[in-house]
């Protein structure tokens, strides 16, 4: 399931420095941000292999994640917060803010077949 990781950030007279560092527990092969988004929905998917760190350096946005047995809705809503995304994590972001920036830290290089589109079941109770 996704976790939630509190970056080690430096606070001073200039300003603020956060660090990425000895926290994401991937080697780094591929990063992309995401922004101007309006009311829509972004993911809307899971992969095979690929771990993600998601960082909103600017403004907010909330991530919905599934992992076919927890379900977790979490607002990043600052740049010392990363989530770590597992594989097996269906996840969507939404609500983004419109000053939003966020940035993606991916594990694997783009590739279409490492993407699984379909959701998990919906969970009934019994």
């Amino acid at each position: 399931m996704a976790s939630l990781v509190n970056l080690k950030t430096f606070t001073d007279k200039r300003g603020n420095l956060t660090v990425i560092e000895r926290v994401v527990p991937f080697d780094i092969k591929r990063i992309f941000y995401i922004y101007g988004v309006d009311d829509s929905e972004r993911g809307g998917h899971r992969h095979y292999e690929t771990r993600q760190a998601a960082i909103c350096i600017r403004g907010n946005c909330t991530i919905y994640n599934d992992n076919g047995m927890e379900e977790s809705s979490v607002l990043l809503d600052s740049p010392d917060k990363c989530l770590i995304i597992e594989p097996e994590d269906w996840h969507t972001m939404h609500s983004f803010s419109d000053d939003a920036i966020l940035m993606v830290l991916a594990s694997e290089y783009f590739e279409a077949a490492d993407y699984i589109h379909t959701p998990y079941q919906i969970k009934c109770a019994i």
